[in-house]
């Protein structure tokens, strides 16, 4: 398997298990033991949450790593940086959570997303946990790009919250996908170094 699918199957997978954290600690209400087949509507919706987030979690990675790639063809920033440009706005429209701030914290998560993954196809290894090994010299290296991609990804939160009012569940919702993706970090950065 190249480095891109592989790098993308790691963050899919990143992706699914922060969901499922996400899932596993809402508890079950009473209707799930009340009515007979709930647990199957629950199921449907449940992987339903999985997609719709894996799809928006992997937005800007999918555009972080084709401008990595890009780079190690020779193509300039300036070129690149209007494709993910657009590709932002367009994507923000679609889900009718455009503001030029927003774009703004996209396109600086990008930028970090873009360094991190150019460092790690540009590393040899044929599995995700020995490219970031062999990307970043030491744990302290790593635990840098965590605190700056975690405030970069905490700015793109407070975007949207501002766009949608301050919702207390949606603030709900994104402090327990931040507590999981915290979680998964600190997973990953103790079993790589």
């Amino acid at each position: 398997m190249d480095k891109y699918n592989l790098i993308m199957d790691a963050e899919q997978q990143f992706a699914r298990e922060v969901t499922l954290g996400v899932i596993v600690t809402r508890p079950l209400t009473a209707w799930h033991y009340l009515i007979p087949g709930f647990f199957i509507i629950d199921f449907l919706r449940r992987g339903s949450a999985i997609r719709q987030y894996t799809q928006h979690f992997m937005f800007p990675r999918k555009l972080a790593i084709n401008v990595a790639a890009a780079q190690l063809q020779g193509q300039t920033d300036q070129t690149v940086s209007m494709d993910s440009s657009d590709s932002v706005k367009s994507w923000l429209e679609s889900l009718n959570l455009y503001s030029p701030e927003l774009v703004q914290a996209h396109l600086a998560l990008i930028d970090i997303l873009s360094e991190h993954y150019l460092k790690l196809l540009t590393t040899e290894g044929d599995e995700f946990n020995t490219l970031i090994e062999r990307a970043y010299p030491d744990r302290g290296h790593f635990e840098e790009f965590i605190e700056t991609i975690t405030a970069a990804e905490n700015e793109v939160d407070r975007q949207v919250m501002d766009l949608l009012g301050g919702n207390p569940n949606v603030r709900e919702k994104m402090l327990a996908e931040q507590q999981q993706i915290a979680k998964r970090r600190q997973k990953i950065l103790e079993q790589v170094f």
